[in-house]
Formats: structure tokens, sequence, C-alpha cells
């Protein structure tokens, strides 16, 4: 027998403070008993394997789970949402809640390839629920800011934070940007208070609360320049900014900056720099060419290094 429509909905949508209001699959897992039999069989088959059935199409869900296609639907349904497609959304942001569901599953003697499984999919299913939020249009208007600017500054305030920031200085430097990294408060301010019209600031922050780096871009803001921010939407950083690069993937419950924070920060450092490049086309072509060179001829950490180390 299906669940109730009243049911369906009070367990579709808990109440308030239960950090599991939008888990669909903590709703499947506490549903079980009031579905059909096949549908237990569905339900068995995708809290087994969520990230697959999170990219499944109904014919492999129904195939695996010894069903028909249209008692999968039913299934959807019979958990309050509108039908298949519905379901998946729902499911890929039950992946996307911190450490998710999945990984609270594993045991102690969970296999490696549960494991490589597990995080992958976690991350995948992260991602996805974050591009359909993502507002490309924040990616194009930062490259532009940061393609016209005379001196670009890059701040970052903790681990993850600093090696981000370096790394987009160096993605930004082979584009023939005027580029510096700052990952000290004293010389974020230093460098914040030399700032004009002209420049830009790129602070990169997942928490964006650190009260040295916000005192900085303050005085950026004061002295003219723009201010690209690579932090979440509720951030006093992100209210301090004139565009915002979003970072709004669930807080890890372990570690301050996890994963999947710091991966979406390596994409649209990615997605900027590949706009820059294509904003400056030629241009950069002879630089580019000229760093490999010099890599390929003096590196010593290529494939088959030449070791030229003459005095």
């Amino acid at each position: 027998m299906d669940i109730s429509a009243k049911r369906a909905k009070e367990l579709a949508h808990p109440v308030a403070g239960d950090i599991y209001g939008t888990d669909i699959l903590r709703v499947l897992d506490r549903s079980q008993d009031q579905l059909s039999i096949g549908q237990r069989r569905i339900a068995k088959v995708i809290l087994a394997d969520p990230n697959w059935a999170a990219q499944a199409n109904v014919d492999e869900i129904a195939n695996r789970a010894s069903v028909s296609a249209p008692t999968v639907i039913r299934f959807a349904r019979a958990l309050g949402c509108e039908g298949l497609t519905d379901f998946k959304l729902r499911l890929a942001g039950s992946l996307a809640i911190g450490m998710p569901y999945l990984h609270q599953k594993m045991d102690s003697d969970a296999a490696s390839s549960d494991i490589v499984r597990g995080v992958v999919g976690s991350i995948t299913a992260v991602l996805a629920e974050w591009q359909r939020g993502m507002d490309s249009g924040s990616v194009e208007a930062a490259a532009q800011v940061l393609n016209n600017a005379t001196r670009i500054d890059c701040y970052g305030t903790g681990t993850t934070s600093n090696f981000l920031a370096q790394f987009l200085q160096s993605r930004l430097f082979i584009r023939s940007l005027n580029v510096g990294a700052f990952l000290d408060a004293h010389y974020q301010l230093a460098a914040a208070g030399t700032l004009s019209t002209n420049d830009a600031v790129v602070a990169i922050s997942f928490v964006g609360r650190m009260p040295t780096l916000l005192e900085a871009i303050r005085l950026g803001k004061q002295r003219g320049a723009k201010i690209i921010a690579i932090t979440r939407t509720d951030t006093p950083l992100a209210e301090l900014a004139d565009i915002v690069l979003a970072t709004d993937v669930p807080s890890d419950p372990i570690v301050r900056v996890g994963t999947d924070a710091c991966v979406v920060q390596l994409l649209l450092i990615e997605m900027l720099t590949v706009s820059i490049g294509l904003k400056r086309g030629g241009a950069i072509l002879d630089r580019l060419l000229d760093v490999q060179r010099a890599l390929a001829t003096y590196g010593v950490d290529s494939d088959d290094p030449p070791m030229r180390l003459e005095s």
C-alpha cells in the first residue's frame, strides 16, 4: 500500500530544526515498512547504492530491483515526489548534505571499493547540485574585472585559502597579469593600503568571517578597488564584495573546510582563468610558450630532465 498523502508530506517535510529535513534517503529509510513489496525492493536497491541510483534511469532501477518501470514511478510518488526526476533531484540533495548518508552508513570494515565509490559519488552529487544553483554570469563579470585590472591581489587566510590564493596567483601570472598573493594579515593590510580604483582583490575564504581578512577588504574597498570574493553567499565577506563567486556547498562536520568546498573553489578558479585566457586570446600565447620552453629546458621535474645546471 502506498503511503498516504498526509504521511508522505510529513516525511518529506519534517518539523523545523530536523537536520535531515530535506534528506530523502532518511525519509526512505524511515518509511520502508509502509511501502509495497515491490517498492521495498526498490528502496533496498537505492539504499545499497544511492550514488548509482541518482544517475540511473527508470529501466535500470526497475531491472536491478526486479520490478516494472511503472512501479518505480509509483515508488517515487509514494514518497511525496512528483516523479522519478524529482526523486533523483532530492536524492542528489541528500548526498550533498555534509558527510552524507552513505558515509554515515559505512562501517569500519568497509571495503576500499565502497570507500572509493562513496567519496567519488558524494562529491559528484555535491558538484551537480552546486552547478545547478551557480550563477555563471558572476564568473564572467569577475573575469572581466580581472582582465582589465592594473593590479590584482589574491588574499587567503588559513591553510586551504592560502594554497588557493597562491594557486590563483600562478594561474593569472602565466596569463600576463600583474598579480600577487598575500597570505599574512599584515601584508594584506599593507597591500590593501596601496590599492587604487584600477585594481582588484580576490579574497578566498569558505568561512568568510576572518576579522583580519575583513579589515583588509574594507580598506581595499575604501580605496576603490573591486572586490571579488570566493566564499559562501551568507558570509560577511560576501556582503563586502562587489562580485561573489559562490561556494554554497554543505559544511563538513569534521573539518572546517571540507573536500567538497576545496574542489568547488578550485573549479571556480579554473573557470576564471579559462575565461580570462579566452579574453586575452593570442596576446598570451607567446607568454605561455615561453613558460613551457623554460620548464622544458631547465626544469628538473620534467619526465626526462636535461639537467642543465652548469654555473
